[in-house]
């Protein structure tokens, strides 16, 4: 892992492409590090879109923070992110994920499977806005990984996903443990997270990691706000 960190924060970064259904500039490109190049998804500040309801710091920290307390977390759910100067300016530069193209994700993202429960409980902890099916990205070697987390951390509870299969049902042990370890892990390195997300966010965030121990279940979804983002693909 320390060798792909090494090679997408140092390697020479040329565009490609565009993904054009993507709201924000979302860019591929090749990242070449001692001449081997990898693809990557480069998303610069600079081609961002204001939003009302996020209007604190910029997407690409929030992507980068997802990355980093996926990692401390041990959820291992999200690619390899950094944060760094690109040919547009400062952005977030994440690995590409070849997906397995033998799933179809309009199914999959409706089973029980215990990677997606993993992503559910993720996505809990960091409010994602808008796990959409098409930010589900299982490859062959059998990992499930996720993209698109730039909307997250939101200071109001604001969970939007598709994956409701686990609505109210109880945490398992390993998984409360795992809660109790990452708490203990955010608030004894704050400075991390504080330079990516405010301090009132980051609160926020400890706050819903005590709640979900408190009730030692999945959150429900809320009428307060809309269940699944939309387009929901």
């Amino acid at each position: 892992m320390n060798e792909i960190l090494e090679h997408l924060q140092g390697g020479e970064i040329e565009v490609t492409g565009r993904l054009v259904d993507a709201s924000n500039a979302t860019l591929y490109a090749t990242c070449t590090f001692n001449e081997v190049g990898i693809p990557v998804i480069y998303k610069p500040v600079a081609g961002e879109r204001p939003l009302w309801d996020f209007p604190d710091g910029n997407l690409a920290q929030r992507e980068y923070a997802a990355y980093r307390l996926s990692e401390i977390g041990k959820f291992f759910l999200v690619p390899p992110t950094v944060l760094r100067d690109g040919p547009f300016g400062v952005g977030m530069v994440q690995r590409w994920i070849d997906i397995d193209e033998s799933i179809d994700l309009a199914q999959f993202y409706r089973t029980d499977d215990s990677r997606l429960r993993a992503m559910a409980l993720f996505d809990a902890v960091i409010n994602n806005t808008d796990r959409k099916i098409g930010h589900l990205l299982p490859s062959e070697d059998g990992a499930l990984r996720g993209c698109d987390h730039g909307v997250t951390f939101h200071e109001e509870d604001k969970l939007r996903t598709v994956l409701w299969q686990w609505a109210d049902k109880e945490l398992s042990h390993d998984e409360k443990a795992q809660l109790v370890e990452l708490r203990e892990s955010l608030t004894s390195q704050p400075d991390e997270f504080l330079g990516l997300i405010t301090d009132g966010e980051f609160q926020a965030l400890l706050l819903r990691i005590d709640r979900l121990l408190s009730t030692e279940r999945f959150p429900a979804p809320s009428d307060e706000w809309p269940a699944v983002p939309w387009p929901p693909f």
